[in-house]
């Protein structure tokens, strides 16, 4: 496969090669598919139509939304395809192109959480300055900062793993095209290309968990000193839902990406299923079951369907 890299054609080994366990998983998969669909653009509705939604948090919640959404639709309608195809093969730049997408979304879902870990520190360290601190314009000014480097950082991810020599096997061993399994594949030295990709891993991701970090730390020191314990439990309330996202997303992404290429291989499958199909599906829940303003929201918005649909019903039935 040496030469002309648009020539080129892999073959992506998938979930199972078990065909009684196809059916069962393509069902499952979709389901969860639809749902992470459903729940994502819900919060992005939510948040447009109430303007008691209308904040900083929430505004990086839409994005954080979007992105899940991108995160599932670039693997998951490729998976399912491939759990009931014979034909596995993907393009060299089909496989680039899945690559960059998903690379982008990793790394703004990473800034997302970081944005709002410090958003959250504003707002019980300095309550006062928040208005002043956390504006609109800042918050363009970041989430815009965040995309513009994340695709630079992932145009520059997609080359290392792509920019080398593809002349032996084209079995990728996973369901879609991930750094570790690709570069399996490439013939030419490796090694500055990996480095280049340890170089920005540790900037995005080690980065973002000490902003994360930082901001907790400062939150819990400022919460301790609170007089009352009902404030104590307020402010801690309104950072776990934040703190179950961080915990599943660089938990799993780390497990992932910082482990020896020879340790976990049976669970590497299972880890990117749980970060790149899993997690896009429970943030919804996580930011709407444990946020009150949210459930307040949808509260309303069910109670306004219900009074729309039994209006119609009057008139329907008045005629």
């Amino acid at each position: 496969m040496e030469g002309n890299h648009t020539q080129i054609k892999f073959i992506l080994v998938g979930i199972t090669d078990s065909p009684r366990a196809q059916t069962p998983l393509f069902v499952l998969f979709l389901l969860i598919y639809v749902v992470t669909l459903v729940g994502n653009v819900g919060i992005i509705i939510l948040v447009q139509v109430f303007p008691s939604l209308h904040t900083p948090m929430y505004f990086f919640l839409t994005h954080f939304a979007f992105t899940d959404i991108c995160y599932s639709t670039v693997i998951s309608p490729r998976m399912l395809a491939d759990l009931l195809s014979e034909d596995k093969t993907i393009s060299f730049s089909g496989c680039m192109i899945q690559f960059l997408t998903f690379a982008f979304s990793a790394i703004v879902e990473c800034h997302l959480l970081a944005m709002m870990a410090y958003d959250r520190h504003v707002a019980i360290c300095q309550p006062l300055l928040y208005v002043t601190i956390i504006s609109s314009r800042v918050c363009w000014q970041l989430v815009a900062s965040s995309y513009i480097f994340a695709f630079l950082s992932a145009i520059i991810y997609t080359w290392c793993m792509f920019g080398g020599s593809f002349c032996g096997p084209n079995r990728i061993d996973h369901f879609f095209c991930d750094v570790v399994p690709v570069l399996k594949l490439v013939c030419s030295d490796t090694h500055s290309s990996e480095m280049v990709i340890f170089a920005f891993v540790t900037i995005n991701a080690v980065g973002a968990s000490m902003v994360i970090l930082l901001s907790y730390i400062s939150i819990i020191h400022t919460v301790l000193r609170m007089c009352s314990a009902q404030s104590r439990a307020r402010a801690f309330y309104t950072c776990a839902s934040h703190l179950m996202a961080v915990s599943m997303y660089f938990g799993s992404a780390f497990f992932m990406y910082l482990q020896p290429p020879s340790s976990h291989r049976s669970l590497d499958k299972v880890a990117s299923i749980f970060y790149a199909v899993l997690i896009p599906l429970l943030n919804p829940f996580i930011y709407s079951l444990r946020n009150r303003e949210v459930m307040g929201s949808l509260v309303k918005c069910g109670s306004r369907f219900f009074s729309h649909w039994q209006h119609r019903r009057f008139l329907s039935s008045r005629t």
